[in-house]
């Protein structure tokens, strides 16, 4: 059976945008918002490291939606079909995401307020102790997310502090793993669409009789840039469905109340040529035995006493496409944070960390749909890792 041609939209980034960059963590990234929002409104304690307190005077009730795959460098492709978040656009500023600029890693960063290594969820996939392979979207109860992810929640020490928090999001999200390690502390309100999702969002914010956090996730975006590309037609159709919902919340904001809008990382477009596959290069799977990550920052699990051979294997094919790092080099770097011992093995013995737009596939080892992507994210370039912070009140 002959398989399709890839077909791979252009997505107009520039040069500057395959560049990388730190995590800000502790002046702007992702970590920082919820404690930021708590202290505007009123939780003892909480650090405005985005300096909120000025823009969001007189504010008591405040809403913070997150739209996966929204990157900064996204925005100049959207905004000139969408007027509400163009105008967004116009006075917001740029946060970054933490490492890796994936969408389970981010929920709980900024769920938490922490960076990844403190709260643990380091990757699309990582290692448990037994030796299998959690995948953090499909997690449920095993292992316990109060002990995978010990760290408080936002919404927890802002309950305490009597702030009314609410989590609007899709219905099978409730209760999952990470659903409960990035939002637990909560009230959850599923919403099985973008207009359930404004709806129930607003229906919170008028309905608080004092302080409160409402947090809604949309997910389209970052659906249709991995299985069609960004600037596809149905990605295109998507960010008209963000505009929508942008429309019904900013227009629909009941008094003292302020809207946030956050991403949790960007995307880019994957040519074929910039995909090495483990299935198609045999001297790539000397040694390894066990893979996690994802394309674009992939996990690996060496052999006993194999470390210094896959690496020097892996750097040899890969070159300057990939950051070939062992374990200490990319912990010791600060993409995670601090990262303590309890957390340090679910990194793989090595990380290969996609530079420019490559991505190193695992066939054999996922599934192949995950090949058969046109977008990917979780590396360090701008147009992953830069995110917007828009604000309306």
């Amino acid at each position: 059976m002959t398989t399709a041609p890839l077909i791979v939209p252009a997505d107009h980034l520039p040069s500057s945008a395959l560049e990388p960059v730190r995590p800000a963590y502790g002046s702007g990234s992702l970590a920082d918002v919820l404690p930021s929002v708590s202290a505007v409104l009123g939780v003892p304690g909480a650090h405005d490291a985005l300096g909120l307190r000025g823009e969001l005077d007189g504010i008591e009730r405040i809403a913070v939606l997150l739209v996966d795959g929204l990157g900064a460098h996204q925005l100049p492709i959207i905004t000139p079909y969408a007027p509400v978040l163009a105008e967004l656009a116009g006075r917001g500023r740029t946060l970054t995401a933490g490492f890796p600029s994936t969408t389970p890693v981010s929920l709980v960063t900024l769920g938490t307020g922490v960076p990844p290594g403190a709260h643990g969820i380091l990757g699309f996939t990582t290692k448990r102790p037994d030796g299998r392979v959690l995948n953090h979207i499909q997690w449920k109860h095993d292992p316990d997310p109060a002990q995978w992810q010990p760290v408080p929640t936002r919404f927890e020490l802002a309950a305490a502090a009597g702030v009314e928090v609410t989590v609007v999001s899709k219905p099978e999200f409730e209760g999952s793993g990470l659903t409960v390690s990035a939002y637990r502390g909560a009230s959850y309100v599923p919403a099985k669409d973008k207009d359930a999702l404004a709806d129930h969002m607003l229906a919170a914010l008028a309905a608080a009789t004092g302080p409160a956090l409402v947090y809604g996730y949309h997910a389209d975006l970052d659906h249709h840039g991995h299985g069609d590309g960004v600037d596809s037609p149905r990605w295109r159709e998507a960010a008209r469905g963000v505009e929508a919902l942008l429309d019904r919340l900013v227009h629909g904001l009941p008094p003292r109340s302020a809207l946030l809008v956050v991403a949790d990382h960007g995307q880019l477009n994957v040519p074929a040529d910039a995909r090495f596959d483990m299935a198609d290069i045999p001297e790539l799977r000397n040694g390894v035995i066990g893979v996690a990550g994802e394309p674009r920052v992939r996990y690996l699990y060496t052999a006993p006493g194999a470390v210094d051979d896959v690496l020097t294997t892996w750097r040899g094919v890969f070159g300057e496409a990939a950051w070939v790092l062992t374990r200490d080099e990319a912990v010791d770097a600060g993409w995670f944070g601090p990262v303590p011992a309890d957390h340090r093995d679910r990194i793989g013995d090595i990380a290969v960390i996609g530079q420019g737009r490559t991505i190193a596939l695992a066939g054999g080892w996922e599934p192949p749909t995950v090949g058969r992507l046109i977008a990917y994210h979780a590396s360090v370039t701008a147009a992953e890792m830069e995110i917007p912070l828009l604000i309306a009140r």
